[in-house]
């Protein structure tokens, strides 16, 4: 068992030089500090553009695998156009205009180095893959191709296969400034690349005979030109990899599949002294985490000693030693959600895989503040550490180059063959010292899921989007061909089954399991806990934990069969309980269809809209079943005004509404409310900071339009004006996973999934006359899956919200103390939203 350890989240101090430092002492830093989705929304969120949104929406996938050509692949990149404006050239750093030309010459230096463009951000720019190696001949380029399959296909040969231990080239992927704000491993790279393509050493010669190396240059171009974390779209993409709403992260998670490194840095800042994974509990429970830490911590062992040979000091350079979380601290730095970078590679076969922060803070308010040469100072030392710790992960790949990928092998064996983890100890990772029980995490994985067909299947709408979505993940799904009988229960042909035997099943368990509950396994988390795509995409997923799936007869599927139709005759129900029907409601509402809600929230459109209809089934994927209802409330095209996050704004538009931000800055600059018909607040918008004219003119456009507000923020503003009799009650402001919640059946909940999601839940009491509970949190412990603990008073836990309102409704405002747009995450939950919208417009 480790000595006691410090908790890294513990407090912050700031030094004399504005970086964080950790000391063995003292551990005071964070992830640079925590940013919370729910922050309060900033003006320049506030103007996240459309077309931010639609480019992501409509982003393809570069596939990267090509075996048709060999190394290099050399192309001419045109130049992007000169922007002086480019937050990097404050720091002496390369700005993202200068790239493609540095690139183009790269090139130029001899045989070692190929460009490729992974994609496209949420703001338009290129996406660079750099692949640095020998020289390969296409049949050279197939051969390793066809180990790479061998790898993850049939591990067991693999691991006999003579030709990959002696000639399998192991793949090793460098990730910069994922957040553009954290500049410098994209100079770094730039510096390395350089120094591989023109060296001359037997050393150099070596690793790239027998290694590939792909640098991604600039996973968030959008946010080092602005100088912001986020992308063009507002997200923080190291927090959606298990969404993948981002079209960066669909090119990261790309370059993953095909590449398949068995190494991999993901470059950040600013924590001194320079932070390297691995990291605290709780490790996730679906890891081979007995491979992970064997490598992961020998890395971090070598960059730590390359890093700190640089002779940098905290006297002489404000530099403080490196530290390694596993190793020098408690909790509070953990890799328990595969939602960021290092810990979602895990699933894809990376055996070695680090968050590297450098040490001097150049961002935020210090870029502001300092004089350029003390940043440019700042970003010249992080540069070198930076380099450093690459460095020093490729001597560590070229010298165990073998073992990498037998461990890599054994993953996918594993996996393949349903053998069980094994669990972390000194005896099963000797080198690894003061592994204890807190270190322990497995799980008990099921045989296989099974997403139903026909009745069984609450939202086939939903169940297609859910398979395409494992799909693109590449975990593998099959679709029965005829009715079976499965642990006692029938499902029909058609159904998807996602066989827990096969090498990627920890990334099918942890995207599609409910999650666990770890409260009482640690203080504190850094990100959020919980995060089941079976629970809230809004399909019926069925855990099956044991039997045969031969009576099945299922067969591998490629892309999730379409569901979408429209009845030949008669007027039109369309159900809304996916975003694609809110999507495909609102399209039909701004080409002026006469549309009508039922009581159940499904809507009837008349016969007169079938041509229309049947587009619309064709491009969301979303039915149109005969009715002889055609009665109801009718319905506009809603344009909503929204104090919202930057997930929450992505969402509301992947639904088709018709959205204009709002904040309390904007609204205390002059707003027209002509233009909106709803007001949707969770974030941003403060009533009390309102000056005298905007707070009357809030007041007005309330008194005759409708509010729907979430969290804490929501129900202030829903207080101030009155609109509905309810107390909010405000749980512990960290709790965060998946719920269990009793739907009433109203116009807003009606059909919803029985699970939602939270983060800073509130609940609501004393509900006045004619205040209906749309919605109730399960009575006792409603939580399933997540981190939620009371308060030190006791107050604030999941029992006190246990039975209690967590969504309200009256004439002219619905109150949502859950999370159902949560960045973009919890598709099954976005409908509740879009009813509420409409209902109260």
């Amino acid at each position: 068992m480790r000595l006691p350890r410090p908790v890294l989240i513990a407090t912050v101090t700031a030094t004399a030089t504005g970086s964080l430092l950790l000391s063995p002492h003292s551990a005071t830093a964070d992830r640079n500090p925590p940013v919370r989705e729910g922050s309060a929304l900033t003006q320049g969120a506030a103007r996240t553009p459309a077309s931010a949104t639609r480019n992501a929406l409509d982003a393809s996938v570069t596939d990267l695998s090509s075996a048709t050509r060999g190394y290099p692949r050399k192309q001419v990149l045109a130049p992007d156009p000169e922007d002086p404006a480019d937050k990097s050239i404050k720091l002496g750093l390369t700005p993202y205009h200068a790239i493609a030309p540095k690139l183009n010459a790269l090139q130029q230096l001899g045989d070692r180095v190929s460009v490729e463009v992974a994609g496209r951000s949420a703001g338009g720019h290129r996406l660079f893959l750099v692949t640095v190696t020998a020289p390969e001949s296409t049949g050279q380029t197939r051969a390793q191709e066809r180990m790479r399959e061998l790898i993850e296909n049939a591990p067991g040969a693999a691991a006999k296969d003579r030709a990959v231990k002696a000639t399998y080239k192991t793949p090793v992927f460098f990730n910069n400034n994922i957040h553009g704000n954290e500049w410098e491993g994209t100079d770094a790279a730039l510096e390395l690349i350089e120094q591989l393509a023109t060296a001359k050493d037997t050393k150099t010669s070596d690793l790239l005979a027998h290694n590939r190396l792909y640098f991604n240059i600039t996973a968030n171009p959008d946010g080092r030109i602005a100088g912001t974390r986020a992308n063009a779209a507002g997200f923080d993409m190291n927090r959606d990899f298990v969404t993948a709403s981002q079209p960066e992260v669909r090119a990261m998670r790309q370059i993953m599949i095909d590449k398949q490194p068995a190494v991999m840095l993901d470059l950040h800042g600013y924590v001194n002294g320079t932070l390297i994974e691995p990291t605290t509990p709780p490790h996730g429970e679906n890891y081979e985490y007995d491979l992970f830490l064997k490598n992961t911590y020998a890395n971090a062992l070598g960059m730590e000693a390359a890093v700190n040979g640089l002779g940098y000091t905290p006297a002489k350079d404000g530099v403080e030693p490196a530290q390694i979380p596993f190793r020098d601290q408690q909790e509070g730095w953990d890799d328990w959600p595969p939602i960021f970078t290092p810990q979602y590679a895990a699933f894809h076969g990376t055996v070695a895989a680090h968050t590297v922060e450098i040490p001097l803070a150049v961002n935020n308010a210090v870029y502001n503040t300092l004089p350029v040469d003390e940043l440019r100072r700042r970003s010249a030392i992080n540069v070198d550490v930076a380099g450093a710790a690459m460095s020093a992960t490729l001597d560590y790949t070229r010298t165990h180059r073998t073992s990498l990928i037998a461990d890599q092998i054994e993953v996918f064996r594993r996996g393949a063959t349903g053998a069980a983890q094994v669990p972390v100890s000194a005896e099963t990772v000797p080198g690894v010292p003061g592994i204890g029980p807190e270190d322990v995490y497995t799980t008990d994985f099921p045989r296989a899921y099974v997403i139903p067909a026909g009745a069984g299947q609450r939202s086939a709408t939903a169940a297609a989007r859910l398979v395409d979505h494992l799909l693109a993940q590449d975990v593998r799904v099959t679709r029965a061909t005829r009715d079976f009988r499965l642990a006692g229960r029938s499902y029909p042909k058609g159904s998807y089954l996602v066989d827990l035997h096969q090498p990627k099943r920890g990334l099918a368990n942890v995207l599609l399991a409910d999650g666990t509950d770890i409260s009482d396994k640690v203080s504190v988390m850094y990100d959020i806990s919980g995060w089941s795509l079976g629970r809230l995409w809004g399909a019926t997923v069925v855990r099956v934990q044991d039997g045969s799936l031969s009576a099945a007869g299922a067969r591998t599927v490629e892309a999730a069969t379409r569901v979408g139709h429209v009845a030949p005759r008669g007027d039109l129900r369309l159900r809304l309980d996916s975003p694609q029907e809110i999507a495909a409601l609102n399209s039909l509402l701004q080409q002026g269809v006469l549309v009508r809600q039922q009581a159940d929230g499904s809507v009837v459109v008349p016969a007169s809209a079938r041509t229309k209809a049947a587009a619309l089934a064709r491009t969301y994927d979303v039915s149109f079943d005969a009715t002889k209802v055609s009665q109801g409330t009718s319905l506009h095209r809603v344009r909503v005004a929204a104090a919202v996050t930057p997930g929450e704004l992505f969402a509301l538009r992947e639904m088709n509404f018709d959205v204009v931000p709002v904040s309390t800055a904007i609204l205390n600059a002059g707003f027209d409310w002509s233009t909106a018909d709803v007001l949707f607040v969770s974030s941003g918008l403060d009533r009390a900071r309102l000056n005298a004219t905007a707070r009357a003119a809030l007041d007005a456009f309330l008194g005759t339009h409708g509010l729907v507000g979430r969290g804490a923020t929501g129900a202030a503003l829903n207080s101030a004006v009155g609109l509905l009799a309810a107390t909010p009650v405000e749980g512990n402001g960290d709790a965060n996973g998946v719920v269990r919640v009793v739907n009433s059946g109203g116009s807003v909940t009606a059909g919803a999934p029985d699970h939602s999601f939270v983060y800073a839940p509130v609940w609501f009491t004393d509900l006045g006359p004619g205040v209906r509970v749309e919605q109730a949190y399960a009575t006792g412990n409603p939580l399933v899956s997540g981190h939620w603990r009371p308060l030190d008073d006791g107050t604030g836990g999941p029992a006190a919200a246990g039975g209690q309102a967590s969504v309200v409704s009256g004439p002219h405002a619905v109150l949502f103390g859950t999370e159902p747009l949560f960045r973009d995450h919890p598709k099954g939950e976005f409908p509740q939203v879009g009813r509420a919208l409409l209902t109260v417009s």
